[in-house]
Order: structure tokens, then C-alpha cells, then sequence
């Protein structure tokens, strides 16, 4: 597995993001997704995402059982704090304060059962409390040995600025992929600027890149894609019309869309370390593979010619997701 550097920190160059092992994509089945874990790490990916609203801190809990009997030092973990969740699920907004920051990562610490986080992320910014007081507070974190390296997700130029001035922040993780590339431009070249790494989210689009999704009804009842603008009515068909194109060049290159999807992603830069999702072993090792595929400049041309930036039909998420993002 070759390896991509993070600001400081060194990671696998393919990550693995838990979160649908526990919520929002459906189908859910722990055994399997702790043995895809494992396989994961035994493929060398090392670099493991969650969060402590993924499953309000069940997914957590997972991922510590899964990594618990591999040895902590094989895995560099990164999880989340600032979504903030009742015990039901029901969302009760962002929180960035100092006091609540210390709270999160004791109990993410418990949950996981490990000494310490290796990279902690904001998973949304707080616009209620100055960037200084909740980095300052993930700082203290760090000194006292609880945390190794500091990320934010979802953080705009600025913010990233005023943070970093604070305490060097590793990486940075908003979603990025074939469809949704906002990230191009001022929030590349500013984590460049600074010497911060970036770690891109749904790299396949929800899935929707991947081509197995050719039906609102191939989701789950549960799934949350089935209200998600981009997964909606005139949306969808157009969306689908761009994953088609893509298949034909996976086709004539010899890999699958997937891998096509992830290959396009990596060759954005070395500082790039995505972290595709998948709950079955599997779609794990398909996208593994992806590591394999080279890209020429022609190839990437022909990429951005069939998916040009802001193609993709419908936003990334809905009213209220999109408030949330501090971009």
C-alpha cells in the first residue's frame, strides 16, 4: 500500500469512511462491516474515519471492536466532534464550545477504547463560537496527549486561515469527487498554501458513481440518499446520464466505474487521501484496486469533458444540510 503524507502526518493512501456501517445508507450488518474493517487493514489501509453522531457513537463503538484485537499501532484512526445528537438521533445542532470540545473526545475516547485519536476533526463549524476558542481547545487536547493531529471538515479559506494560526491543522475533509468538485480553486490551493493535507469525503458520489445504483428503489427504505437532492426525480436521470459516460471509459480502460471514480480523485495530487465508505469486503477490495489505475492527461481531459465542474444536477444536500457547511 503506498503511503500519502497529511500535513504531518503519514496515512495509507486510501482511507476507509465507516459511517454507512451503522447509519443513514441502510442494510446494516455489524459482522460483516467489523470483518471488512479488518480486511481493510490487512489490504494496508490504515486510515480509518468516523464520528461520534455516526450512528449516535455506535460507530465508534464498532470500529474499536473491529480494531481491538489488530494492535493499536496498525491504524491511524480519525474520528469527529460537533454534530450534536440526542440519544433518538434528532439533531441538536453544531457545538464548538471549549467545555463541549473536552467532553466529545473523553467520550469518543471511551467509545473507541484507545488513549488517544490521531487525527480529530470539527466536523462542522460553530458559527455561535470563534474558530479560535474551539481550535484552541482541540489544542489543549493535543497537549495533553489525548490527540495527535487536528483537522477541521467542511471549513472555508478563511476559517482554515485563523485555525491553522492557532494550532497546525493536519487535514481537511470536505466532500470532493467527480460531482462535486467546490473544493477546486480558493479551498485547494489555500490547504497547499499552508502545508495542510486533504482528505476528500464520498468520493463516489454517494454511491451514484459507482453505477450500481440505476433506481431510486435499488436504495434501502432507510437510506437517506432517497431524500437527498441529487437522488430526486429530474436529478437523478440527469446524474445518471454523466455515470453512463463514465462507465463506457471504465470499460475501455479495464476497470469499473468505481474504479475510474476513485482513480480520477488520487490524481488530483499527492496531498490527497480519499476515503471512499463501504460496508462489505467486497467493494472494499474493488476500490483498493483503484490504486492500480493510471491516468493519463488525456484521460483526465476526457474526464472533465464528460463531467465538467458543476455538471451534477442538484445540491449536495438539502436546505438545511447546506447551512450547515461553513463554506
Amino acid at each position: 500500500m503506498r503511503q500519502r503524507r497529511l500535513g504531518t502526518l503519514t496515512v495509507s493512501a486510501l482511507g476507509l469512511g465507516c459511517m454507512g456501517m451503522s447509519e443513514f445508507y441502510g442494510g446494516r450488518e455489524e459482522g460483516e462491516a467489523i470483518a471488512t474493517i479488518r480486511r481493510a487493514v490487512e489490504l494496508g489501509v490504515t486510515f480509518l474515519d468516523t464520528a461520534d453522531m455516526y450512528g449516535v457513537g455506535r460507530n465508534e463503538e464498532l470500529v474499536g471492536r473491529a480494531i481491538r484485537e489488530l494492535g493499536r499501532d496498525r491504524v491511524v484512526l480519525a474520528t469527529k466532534f460537533g454534530n450534536v445528537r440526542a440519544p433518538d438521533g434528532t439533531s441538536l445542532g453544531i457545538n464548538g464550545k471549549p467545555e463541549y470540545v473536552r467532553q466529545a473526545c473523553e467520550a469518543s475516547l471511551r467509545r473507541l477504547g484507545v488513549e488517544t485519536i490521531d487525527l480529530y476533526y470539527q466536523h462542522r463549524v460553530d458559527s455561535s463560537t470563534p474558530i479560535e476558542d474551539t481550535v484552541g481547545a482541540m489544542a489543549e487536547l493535543v497537549r495533553q496527549g489525548k490527540v495527535r493531529h487536528l483537522g477541521l471538515s467542511e471549513a472555508g479559506p478563511q476559517t482554515v486561515r485563523r485555525a491553522h494560526a492557532v494550532h497546525p491543522i493536519t487535514a481537511l475533509q470536505t466532500e470532493y469527487s467527480l460531482w462535486s468538485r467546490d473544493p477546486e480553486g480558493e479551498i485547494l490551493d489555500t490547504v497547499r498554501e499552508l502545508g495542510i493535507g486533504f482528505v476528500p469525503y464520498s468520493p463516489l458520489g454517494r454511491g451514484f458513481l459507482t453505477g450500481q445504483i440505476r433506481s431510486i428503489d435499488d436504495l434501502e427504505p432507510d437510506d437517506f440518499r432517497r431524500n437527498a437532492p441529487r437522488f430526486q426525480s429530474e436529478n437523478f436521470q440527469k446524474n445518471l446520464d454523466l455515470v453512463r459516460e463514465i462507465e463506457t471509459m471504465g470499460r475501455e480502460k479495464g476497470c469499473t466505474t468505481s474504479q475510474l471514480a476513485l482513480a480520477w480523485v488520487l490524481a488530483q495530487g499527492n496531498d490527497i487521501v480519499p476515503i471512499p465508505g463501504t460496508k462489505r469486503r467486497r467493494y472494499l477490495e474493488e476500490n483498493v484496486r483503484a490504486l492500480d489505475v493510471t491516468l493519463t492527461k488525456d484521460d483526465l481531459a476526457r474526464i472533465d469533458s464528460i463531467i465538467p465542474p458543476g455538471s451534477a444536477a442538484g445540491t449536495r444536500y438539502h436546505e438545511a444540510g447546506m447551512k450547515m457547511l461553513g463554506l
